[in-house]
C-alpha cells in the first residue's frame, strides 16, 4: 500500500513517464533484478526460469491519464488537450500540476471558464468542454507574454493531483489507481520471488507499459519464445459488473472480444484451489495491452485480471483486499504450467 502511495504521487501522464520509470528502475535495480527499456520508454525485467525456450510475459502501465497545453489564452489561463480516455468533468475543481519543456514546475487548478455563479448564469448548465474548461495558474498572470516569461508552452504536459489516502477502513482512494495499483502489485510480486529465492518454471517478463492510455504499450517487445501473455489492470466497477473492490476480476471479454478461454479457466481454478476471492467479468468499454499484442498479430495466449477499481477514470477507489487477491491469484499464477 505505501509502494502504490510513492507510485500515485509520481506524475506520469502517457508521454511523460520518465520520472515513474526511473522510480521503478531503481527498485528493481536494488533487487538485483535485469531490467531494460524499450526505445518506447517502457521498462522490461527479466526473472529467468527453469524453462528458458517457453517464456511468460505479465504486464502493467505506470502511465496515467493527464493533459497537455492546447493554447494560452489572453486572460493568461491555459486551454487544455485531453490525454487518455476520459470526461472534462471529472477534472473539474482539480488541482494540477504543469511542467515546462525546461523541467520548471507549476501548480494550479482546473476550472470552468464558467465558474462563478455570482457572474455566470450557466455556470451549472455550459458544457463541459474543451472551449469552456481552462487552468488557473497559481502565479501573478495577466497577459499571455506573461505565461510565456515562466516558460510555459503549448505541447507543456499538465498532471492532475491524486489526492491520495489510505483510510483506516483499508481503502486506498486517489486517482491514477488505474494502472499503479497493478504496478505496486508485480514489483512487490517481483521482490518476493527474488528475496525468497523463487525459482519460477518459465523464464518470466515483466513489462512495465507507459504508453497504455493512449493504445499502444511495448508489446514490439514480446518475445518469440512468449507463449502466455498476462495484463494485470483495474477490474471496472458499475452497474450489471460483477467486480468489486474486494476480489481479483478475472475478464472474460472487453471491447476487443473474448480472451484466451483456457487461460480465463485456469485462473479460475487456480483461484478456487487456493481460496482466492475473484469475480469472472465483462468490461464492455475497454482495451488493454494483451488486447493491443493480439490486434496487432501476435501469436499468444492473452489474459486480464486486475483489482476492482471504482469509479475508473475518475474519483478512483480500492481496498487492501482486493489488491491481496490479486496479489495471490498472480503467485500461483507464476508457480504453474502453462496452458497450452
Amino acid at each position: 500500500m505505501q509502494l502504490l502511495k510513492d507510485l500515485v504521487s509520481i506524475p506520469s501522464p502517457s508521454g511523460n513517464t520518465y520520472e515513474v520509470i526511473s522510480f521503478v528502475e531503481e527498485y528493481l535495480r536494488e533487487l538485483g533484478v535485469q531490467t531494460r527499456k524499450n526505445r518506447k520508454g517502457a521498462l522490461i525485467a527479466t526473472i529467468t526460469g527453469k524453462d528458458n525456450s517457453q517464456h511468460r510475459m505479465l504486464t502493467a502501465h505506470v502511465d496515467t491519464l493527464g493533459a497537455i497545453v492546447k493554447e494560452i489564452k489572453p486572460s493568461g489561463r491555459l486551454k487544455i488537450d485531453l490525454i487518455g480516455g476520459f470526461r472534462y468533468n471529472s477534472i473539474e475543481g482539480e488541482y494540477c500540476q504543469i511542467e515546462s519543456s525546461d523541467g520548471k514546475k507549476y501548480t494550479g487548478t482546473i476550472l470552468m471558464h464558467q465558474t462563478s455563479v455570482h457572474v455566470y448564469k450557466d455556470a451549472g448548465t455550459a458544457e463541459r468542454n474543451i472551449n469552456n474548461m481552462e487552468v488557473r495558474l497559481d502565479e501573478e498572470i495577466h497577459s499571455i507574454e506573461d505565461v510565456k516569461k515562466l516558460g510555459i508552452a503549448v505541447g507543456d504536459f499538465v498532471s492532475f493531483d491524486p489526492r491520495v489516502e489510505i483510510t483506516n477502513a483499508g481503502f486506498i482512494k486517489s486517482r491514477h489507481l488505474d494502472d499503479k495499483a497493478s504496478v505496486a502489485i508485480l514489483l512487490q510480486l517481483i521482490k518476493e520471488i527474488v528475496t525468497a529465492r523463487i525459482e519460477l518454471p518459465y523464464t518470466t517478463h515483466f513489462l512495465i507499459s507507459n504508453n497504455e492510455e493512449i493504445g499502444y504499450g511495448g508489446n514490439s517487445n514480446i518475445t518469440d519464445e512468449t507463449v502466455e501473455y498476462l495484463a494485470v489492470d483495474m477490474g471496472a466497477i458499475g452497474d450489471g459488473q460483477a467486480t468489486d473492490e474486494y476480489t481479483v476480476s478475472i475478464c472474460a471479454k472487453d471491447s476487443s472480444g473474448p480472451y484466451h478461454y483456457q487461460l480465463r479457466k485456469h485462473l479460475v481454478a487456480l483461484a478456487e484451489e487456493h481460496q482466492i476471492g475473484y469475480k469472472v467479468d465483462i468490461y464492455p468499454y475497454y482495451g488493454s495491452d494483451a488486447s493491443a499484442a493480439i490486434r496487432a498479430g501476435f501469436d499468444i495466449i492473452h489474459g486480464l485480471i486486475g483489482p476492482g477499481i471504482d469509479s475508473s477514470h475518475a474519483f478512483e477507489r480500492t481496498h487492501e483486499k482486493s489488491i491481496r487477491q490479486t496479489y495471490d491469484l498472480l503467485y500461483y499464477y507464476l508457480l504453474s504450467e502453462l496452458v497450452g
